[in-house]
């Protein structure tokens, strides 16, 4: 008679199991039994293996007791992380599988190449608007509202139509290369030809009829190609590290490999962040080593633009590698079914999702909190360090201060994951920015009074202003690399991958520079209220409570939502595993032992168990 489980991987023993446990070896394993390569001979008994027709025979002879010991058995296996009955183990190097090294060791080495790109990108687009003649830092603002954001919501449109009609490494491949290729030709064509095609004199002309009020508008159309290239390196940001790396990143990895090396991937990252800020301070002091007449920032800018080409050419190889010879995860080949959305029904889809919403109020609340300090900063930044050669060796000093910060910041990561969980971690960032920038608006309503305590520590309330900001600045940016990246993406793991591409082009692209703009028009307004930015210091450190206030709620809210995908998403894994086909005993007719593969019956229900 044969008992067979009309459940799905469960597995079925004879009437008697500890009838049969007697009869084998003690010493050996269940699983080293039901596999073993020769049938065994126990007084008269044989082991065989047979195939279980689809329609299975009802269990009959098995009590309630027994049937809760066989689904107890299959259970505590899966929940040891065990394989499964039928299962290969997988070879692992040092603890870890092989598949995710193969996955983890090139994603690690595609964020270095990123973030090193980006940390050069950075300093550079700053150094070239700020310093530019006709411009000055108050012309970000402007160009974060009126340049940058339009940029970016064009782009996400764009990007949501590429997204329907091609594939996921075509789409890869059509973003990342436009980038390339113009921060290539920005270095040996557009600045060595800017003289010529920036229309100064044109500039000049309005500037003297509209007044000194729109030096900010007038410098985006005086300096437009240096203006191009600060939304080029902005995109990158959002699209090349948000969408591009981490969308490529959460497909092909799970939860668990999220949670033990998204992390870790910040340590191998920010080594950029020192390799790269050391690379642009060796770039802005060539020119001490240049005869006069010779524009060094020039020869500069060619020898960072070549390294951005090369790493970017790098980025494209290694995503060729891993799409060529690493597995996708079974969460990542099971697709949903779903109509193809327009552009309006895709915003309107992602709109309507509560998650999706605290996502993006996650986004613009960086976004805003961080402009709300940067741009006072860096204008402090250039009245210390006039020249760009100057201006540049200190963001390469900043950058690499900022890799250490974050470097040490990774290392402590892991260990709020694991002991605090997803919901700490995303608070830890919104605390550092708020603490460290009531110190930075302290010092400059309180800088007058100061100034003899500096003095004696050979400082100005100026130089003071540029330090203390640097340190908000790395603080708040360590955090994000840190704790509040690897949040954000782990919050888009459990979405079924339309709702995962569309809504990270949406929230990566376009909240990402509407928070900065938000806090751009913030500043416009204050300024224009209170006259300067520093009179309206005390009122733009209230917005910033009240913004982090409002983020602090929305990681809340995404905790608790976060926290039910994943128990779903853990069910379903759970019962994945249990679907493996697997060897089930019973008693032939001649008296002998059998083995066969459970089937399952489609119409079983839960009342068969």
């Amino acid at each position: 008679m044969e008992a067979v489980l009309q459940t799905r991987g469960l597995l079925s023993l004879p009437p008697h199991p500890t009838r049969v446990r007697s009869l084998l070896n003690p010493s050996q394993g269940l699983k080293h039994r039901l596999f073993a390569s020769k049938p065994l001979g126990l007084n008269g008994l044989s082991l065989s293996y047979k195939r279980v027709p689809s329609v299975v025979a009802k269990p009959n002879g098995l009590s309630p007791k027994e049937k809760s010991f066989i689904c107890k058995a299959e259970a505590a296996a899966a929940a040891d992380g065990q394989p499964l009955f039928g299962e290969t183990p997988t070879p692992k190097f040092l603890g870890i599988e092989l598949v995710t090294l193969k996955k983890i060791i090139p994603l690690g080495l595609m964020f270095f190449c990123i973030l090193f790109n980006y940390t050069i990108l950075r300093d550079t687009k700053d150094v070239l608007v700020v310093t530019a003649k006709g411009s000055s830092a108050e012309i970000i603002p402007f160009l974060k509202t009126w340049v940058n954001l339009p940029m970016a919501v064009g782009f996400m449109l764009l990007y949501t139509k590429l997204a329907n009609v091609l594939s996921k490494k075509a789409l890869f491949y059509t973003v990342i290369l436009p980038f390339i290729a113009f921060f290539g030709a920005f270095g040996f064509l557009l600045y060595p030809l800017s003289n010529h095609i920036h229309p100064e004199a044109l500039a000049d002309k309005l500037l003297a009829v509209l007044g000194p009020r729109f030096l900010g508008p007038l410098a985006i159309m005086r300096i437009w190609s240096f203006c191009l290239f600060y939304v080029m390196a902005e995109l990158w940001g959002s699209v090349v590290i948000s969408v591009l790396f981490w969308g490529f990143a959460n497909q092909i990895t799970t939860v668990e490999e999220a949670k033990r090396f998204y992390p870790l991937f910040g340590l191998g990252a920010n080594i950029a962040l020192i390799f790269s800020g050391r690379t642009v301070k060796y770039f802005s002091n060539l020119r001490q080593n240049l005869g006069p007449g010779v524009d060094g920032w020039a020869i500069s800018l060619k020898g960072m633009m070549s390294i951005v080409v090369l790493m970017g050419l790098a980025i494209c190889f290694l995503y060729w590698w891993v799409n060529k010879f690493v597995p996708l995860p079974t969460r990542s080949k099971k697709k949903k079914e779903k109509p193809k959305m327009g552009t309006r029904e895709s915003l309107k889809f992602l709109v309507s999702s509560k998650y999706i919403r605290d996502l993006a109020t996650l986004v613009v609340a960086y976004g805003i909190s961080i402009n709300l300090v940067e741009v006072t900063w860096k204008s402090k930044l250039k009245a210390q360090f006039p020249s760009p050669n100057e201006y540049s060796s200190f963001m390469g000093d900043f950058s690499t201060a900022t890799g250490i910060a974050t470097f040490t910041m990774m290392l402590l990561s892991q260990f709020i994951f694991d002991k605090y969980g997803w919901g700490v971690a995303a608070g830890i960032t919104p605390t550092v920015l708020l603490l460290s920038g009531v110190g930075f608006f302290s010092l400059i309503l309180f800088g007058g009074p100061l100034g003899p305590t500096l003095a004696k520590f050979g400082m100005t309330p100026l130089l003071a202003a540029v330090y203390v900001g640097a340190l908000q600045n790395i603080f708040s940016k360590s955090a994000k690399y840190s704790l509040f990246d690897p949040c954000k993406e782990m919050a888009y793991i459990p979405l079924d991958e339309d709702t995962k591409v569309k809504g990270k082009a949406a929230i990566d692209v376009v909240c990402n520079p509407l928070g900065k703009s938000g806090g751009a028009l913030i500043q416009q307004f204050m300024i224009l209220t209170f006259g300067s930015l520093a009179n309206s210091t005390p009122y733009l450190g209230g917005i910033l409570l009240v913004i982090v206030l409002a983020w602090l709620s929305a990681a809340k809210s995404l905790d608790s939502q976060f926290t039910e995908l994943r128990r779903e998403e853990e069910l379903e894994k759970e019962m994945e595993r249990a679907a493996v086909k697997i060897p089930v005993m019973s008693e032939s007719g001649n008296g002998s032992l059998a083995s066969g593969s459970a089937e399952t019956s489609e119409t079983s229900t839960p009342s068969n168990i």
